[in-house]
């Protein structure tokens, strides 16, 4: 039974939770049926949103201001969204429209997480809340619902931001005003941050970012070959899109390699281009044996396809976002993937590991109860990736919680970004993430996979795991 549920589950993960675009649908509500008539949820517009409110004018902000902690951390009032029965929560996201198959189960994973802690007892008997709008995936809309969660709804932080265009618009805004932001449905580049301070540090990214996944990518080709450690590469090939994933992986390869210091072939091409063999060349003539393909799914085709035709055996590794079992199962099909010439892959979820299928179960337990008490059948989001995302947002808020109580720490900003900075968070079904020093690097503990050269039990090409989660240290640390 358990190899039957990982099978589908991996399945499931291939959709890479990338919490950006289409996918599987599901009309279970997000919003709970217990919750307050005068608290908007998902299908709610206020009336009274402020469109144009400026972002430096807050509509209550005290006339006081609270003194700036030691490190420069000012938010616009000490606290706010906590009293002696509930904590407040926000986030905008897509749950109409052709997103809607993202944001809907997103959302519901994130209730089914608050649910399992408010039955628990919550925060010394405060339970969660959740406060929603429904953006449209409009990065103007998404900034103006996050103001009025804000100023208007008073939330305590912002968990599970949800979409590109809008976690890009309001980012800034967070900032200023001083508000916890965990979790963001989106791994776009202004995320990223070496040794933040002050107010920048409350950004909480969890999913991979380009930046710091190309991090990873340098040392999984360089690790050696056995236990799955790595290609074992001795010449280190790049090539890498000029558009926004391309650079952020480049980016993150070419940081690596300040403190590894190898030899490394770069070539940068056009991702609207429909033939690399002029880049594909210049790294076979070099003689290197990996190839970091810092880009998408549609570059990475005609990437392989490049190879192919050049005859040019080397293995690639490359983002997470392009572990799909159709994209490369497609590869084998027309030779572009072959036994000499390997595409391997990255991933932050793996539940092939007796630790990842409890993460799953516990995932199952709590989503299952929460439709059940919202009228669904308690099966409807199993193999729901972005229902799983959302529950890993909700969970990792639950753990900052759990940390400042275990502490016996007063839930305030000051007292929720110390805890956010200094625990070891465990992503269920994933590895660990910390925020240590200021560094905003999102999840670099990943697994490494690879596609079958001949169909599975299921009758297609499946992913199979190379190596389970390893954190980028570990992985260095095999590196001679």
């Amino acid at each position: 039974m358990k190899k039957v549920l990982a099978l589908l589950l991996a399945l499931a993960l291939c959709l890479s939770l990338a919490a950006c675009g289409g996918g599987l649908t599901n009309e279970q509500p997000a919003t709970p049926a217990d919750k307050p008539a005068d608290q908007p949820t998902q299908a709610d517009t206020p009336a009274d949103a402020p469109a144009d409110t400026p972002a430096d004018a807050p509509a209550d902000t005290p006339a006081d201001q609270p003194a700036e902690a030691g490190d420069g951390y000012a938010p616009f009032v000490p606290v706010q969204g906590v009293d002696d029965t509930t904590i407040l929560v926000g986030n905008t996201a897509a749950t109409t429209g052709a997103f809607a198959t993202v944001g809907i189960p997103f959302n519901a994973g994130m209730e089914a997480a608050f649910m399992a802690y408010n039955l628990s007892g919550g925060f010394d008997g405060r339970s969660i809340q959740l406060i929603h709008y429904d953006d449209g995936f409009d990065a103007a809309q998404g900034l103006t619902y996050t103001q009025t969660l804000v100023e208007t709804d008073h939330v305590f932080a912002i968990v599970g931001h949800f979409g590109t265009n809008t976690v890009g618009a309001t980012l800034d805004y967070l900032k200023q005003m001083g508000i916890p932001m965990v979790y963001a449905a989106t791994g776009i580049a202004e995320l990223y941050q070496e040794g933040a301070t002050g107010n920048d540090k409350v950004i909480y990214p969890v999913q991979p970012i380009y930046n710091s996944e190309g991090r990873v990518l340098l040392a999984r080709a360089l690790a050696p070959v056995e236990g799955g450690m790595g290609l074992g590469g001795t010449k280190i090939g790049v090539i890498s899109t000029t558009d926004d994933a391309g650079v952020g992986l480049l980016y993150g390869v070419q940081k690596q390699n300040e403190t590894l210091g190898v030899e490394i072939v770069y070539q940068e091409v056009d991702a609207a281009a429909t033939d690399y063999s002029a880049a594909v060349n210049v790294l076979k003539n070099a003689g290197c044996d990996v190839v970091i393909a810092c880009m998408n799914q549609a570059p990475l085709a005609i990437l392989m396809s490049s190879m192919r035709d050049a005859n040019y055996n080397a293995n690639v590794v490359t983002s997470y976002v392009n572990a799909s079992a159709v994209t490369l199962g497609a590869f084998v099909e027309n030779g572009s993937v072959t036994e000499d010439r390997r595409v391997y892959c990255t991933a932050w979820l793996d539940t092939s590991t007796e630790e990842g299928m409890n993460g799953y179960l516990e995932f199952y337990a709590a989503m299952s109860a929460w439709e059940l008490a919202n009228g669904g059948s308690g099966n409807d989001n199993a193999l729901n990736s972005y229902a799983m995302a959302g529950y890993i947002a909700g969970s990792l808020f639950v753990q900052a919680l759990q940390a400042l109580h275990d502490q016996g720490l007063e839930l305030n900003w000051a007292n929720f970004n110390d805890v956010m900075e200094s625990t070891d968070f465990m992503i269920p079904m994933g590895g660990e993430i910390n925020y240590h020093n200021g560094d905003r690097l999102a999840i670099t503990s990943l697994a490494l996979n690879t596609i079958s050269l001949e169909p599975g039990e299921s009758g297609y090409y499946e992913l199979q795991i190379v190596s389970p989660i390893m954190s980028l240290d570990d992985v260095l640390a095999t590196i001679k």
